[in-house]
């Protein structure tokens, strides 16, 4: 189980050289998630999601509150816990110079996979992503959409139990982003826990069995897609969110 107890991030902005704003990020979070589970993290650019799940990625420590996924911390089992995590966002670069396949079995050395075990996963993994016919090719030369079927075969190299996916379909074409959202489904009828954010309401209505709405670094909501819509008394997510900030001026 994941467990986001109370956590707080602060950041100093430096305005001058004697003048500097300090705010937060994200402001008093807690979600738990557990395994079987699809958890949206829902709001629009600025809201705090990506510093929120980079803290979960235990790339960020917060300022205030922990972070426990198991029951065991960053700070005395940071290693353990990454091993058990993959992380993907939107904007996750790879190396240009290497190709598909080479990536793939870096990671796996870097977690340790017998090489036996590992020639069989990269070739269960590249039929399920369409690596295929871009395997060994650079990947500089490849499309975006290509670009994120890696990524995410990237992710699931070390079999992880939990999946950090940060605006994962974000300027992708339909096919691509029907590829990855197919796989969240997949993984958690394969029991596996998956914290998803994006700013694509529709999206998460589709896939999340709750949804955390977050805003200017707060949480507003938090609950299963229909019941939100039904308490807000709107059709889809989208207005709710609005409905609950107050309107589309204050957004």
């Amino acid at each position: 189980m994941i467990e986001i107890n109370n956590v707080s991030k602060k950041f100093t902005k430096k305005i001058s050289k004697k003048e500097k704003i300090i705010f937060f990020a994200d402001k008093d979070i807690t979600i738990k998630a557990k395994e079987g589970e699809i958890v949206g993290l829902l709001g629009p650019n600025g809201a705090g999601k990506t510093t929120l799940l980079r803290m979960l990625a235990g790339i960020m420590e917060p300022t205030e509150g922990t972070i426990n996924i198991d029951g065991i911390n960053y700070k005395n089992n940071s290693l353990e816990i990454k091993k058990k995590i993959a992380f993907l966002s939107g904007n996750t670069k790879l190396y240009k110079d290497i190709s598909p396949y080479e990536l793939l079995h870096m990671c796996g050395e870097y977690y340790n996979i017998d090489n036996k075990e590992l020639q069989n996963r990269i070739q269960k993994i590249s039929k399920r992503f369409n690596l295929v016919e871009f395997l060994h090719q650079r990947i500089e030369n490849l499309s975006t959409g290509q670009l994120q079927r890696v990524n995410i075969a990237r992710c699931v190299v070390h079999n992880p139990k939990y999946y950090i996916f940060d605006e994962a379909t974000s300027g992708l074409d339909i096919i691509s982003s029907k590829t990855i959202l197919d796989f969240i489904k997949e993984e958690k009828e394969n029991n596996k826990c998956i914290i998803y954010s994006t700013h694509y309401m529709e999206e998460a209505e589709n896939i999340c069995d709750r949804v955390v709405l977050v805003h200017k670094g707060k949480i507003i909501k938090e609950g299963t897609p229909s019941s939100i819509i039904k308490e807000t008394k709107t059709t889809n997510l989208r207005d709710a969110f609005f409905t609950l900030i107050g309107g589309e001026e204050n957004e």
